[in-house]
């Protein structure tokens, strides 16, 4: 029989070679995660003692919207929805023309589906925009939905699939507490698929949808399991007219994802729910969530500087497109947390920024653009919390971390973000979006009531420290 140094050797081998999500650690050594003793050793515990595991299901492929039509009868029948199917296919007027949308409709139509197009759907959604979008699905009494875009579509498409059932309710309803009432939302929505055309938010597997909160000048969202798409349709060909910058922003996005999840703090350390099938979407960091996002940071990591540079090089953005869905599934059941949190402030008071080849009239600070703009100061400040993690990323990122200290971990993750920013163009800080020093305590009043993703962070919320993140955000370089 083999010694037990033996096993281990050929197992830390096999481990080394595998990259894949389904088969890799995706730690450097060690245990998946640390556990409590004991058999019994979670009962009375005030805090989480398990993490729960779900996304939305996936088709990935070249050509795959063609197949729209067909998944929407089968989820329909699953469902026990008789008659002839009415779906609202939901996109933005940017999108209207494409052959994307155009060979939805076509599929949609060719199986005997009426369908109902929306296109107001605002890039960056409000609390206007989110209601026209309501409105318009309990007017045609839809009983299927099909978003064909970018976040912003699909959010708002999530949106407006829930209110179509809940016809009583208002928004803010389900809005997360203490932006809204955080009620429950019911459990059998019509079924929808969404049609990603961005590589960036991972929408098409989360129960998440974000808006502008206008009368607040800040962003909110819904956060549930039921909001989730019925079906993902991961299309590679929707890549091939991603303009650049949008292709840069949106990766971004992914990038924040994977690390924020991965450095959010543990679910064994956050506040237990009172049943088990109450748990929230955002659980915190956890084994299952690590794999998938590591595995995002890795791909991105390899393949977004190629996707930015050469919209013709399918397989960079056909990764990307794997990316975001990789760590739509990770912080999906994780959460996100201080990149994020202070971001909905800057895109929602954001009134002189307009990001090039995003065509809209209005003055517009991309979710990707302005999720990254902090990151740098986020991770310095967060290392601390757990090192480990955060000189885990930056040696993906490209870090050289043979001789590095745990205290070294900040400096390290933050100065590789500001490399891959520098070489992708990002503008040096938020100063560049018309913000200020004297603008600080104002972002941090706006950022705070955003608990559902601030209380992730694996640090306490210091206001003080918040506003330090901004002003040290005013330049990156």
């Amino acid at each position: 029989m083999a010694s037990k140094s033996v096993v281990t050797k050929v197992l830390s081998s096999l481990q080394a070679r595998c990259a894949c999500p389904a088969h890799s650690q995706a730690f450097n050594g060690g245990p998946v995660f640390h556990h409590r003793r004991g058999n019994s050793s979670h009962i009375g515990s005030a805090t989480e003692y398990a993490v729960e595991m779900s996304a939305s299901s996936v088709v990935f492929g070249p050509g795959v919207i063609h197949e729209v039509g067909h998944q929407m009868q089968r989820l329909r029948s699953n469902k026990g929805i008789q008659g002839t199917a009415h779906v609202g296919l939901f996109t933005d007027n940017n999108l209207l023309t494409s052959n994307m949308v155009k060979n939805a409709l076509g599929s949609l139509e060719s199986v005997g589906s009426k369908v109902t197009v929306f296109s107001d759907v605002r890039i960056e959604p409000n609390t206007e925009s989110m209601q026209k979008a309501v409105d318009f699905a309990r007017q045609n009494q839809l009983d299927g939905f099909v978003a064909v875009g970018g976040g912003s579509v699909m959010d708002t498409c999530k949106v407006a699939n829930l209110l179509s059932v809940a016809r009583e309710s208002d928004i803010f309803d389900f809005v997360n507490k203490p932006m809204g009432k955080g009620q429950e939302p019911p459990p059998n929505l019509h079924p929808l698929i969404a049609i990603p055309t961005t590589a960036g938010t991972g929408s098409e597997t989360t129960g998440v949808a974000v808006f502008d909160y206008t009368a607040k000048n800040s962003k909110t969202g819904i956060g549930h399991k039921s909001l989730r798409p019925s079906l993902g349709l991961i299309d590679p060909d929707s890549m091939l007219t991603l303009p650049s910058r949008v292709a840069a922003w949106s990766g971004f996005d992914v990038l924040c994802h994977a690390l924020e999840s991965y450095t959010a703090i543990p679910y064994t350390e956050r506040p237990r729910t009172q049943a088990p099938f109450i748990r929230p979407a955002y659980q915190g960091s956890n084994p299952i969530s690590d794999v998938w996002s590591l595995h995002a940071l890795r791909t991105t990591a390899k393949y977004l500087r190629r996707a930015v540079a050469d919209p013709g090089d399918q397989e960079a953005r056909s990764e990307m497109l794997l990316a975001s869905m990789m760590a739509g599934v990770g912080f999906g059941n994780a959460g996100v947390h201080l990149c994020h949190g202070l971001s909905y402030p800057l895109s929602s008071l954001n009134t002189k920024y307009q990001a090039a080849e995003y065509p809209t009239d209005h003055p517009l600070l991309p979710h990707g653009l302005s999720v990254i703009i902090t990151a740098p100061a986020v991770f310095k400040y967060t290392a601390t919390a757990c090192p480990e993690r955060h000189l885990n990323a930056a040696e993906i990122l490209g870090a050289d971390v043979t001789n590095a200290k745990k205290e070294d971990a900040g400096d390290l993750l933050a100065e590789q973000l500001r490399k891959f920013m520098f070489d992708l163009d990002v503008p040096n800080g938020i100063q560049e979006f018309g913000f200020g020093a004297d603008d600080a305590a104002n972002l941090v009043s706006a950022a705070m009531p955003n608990e559902r993703v601030l209380k992730l962070a694996p640090k306490p919320l210091v206001e003080e420290h918040l506003a330090g993140i901004y002003e040290s955000s005013l330049k990156v370089y």
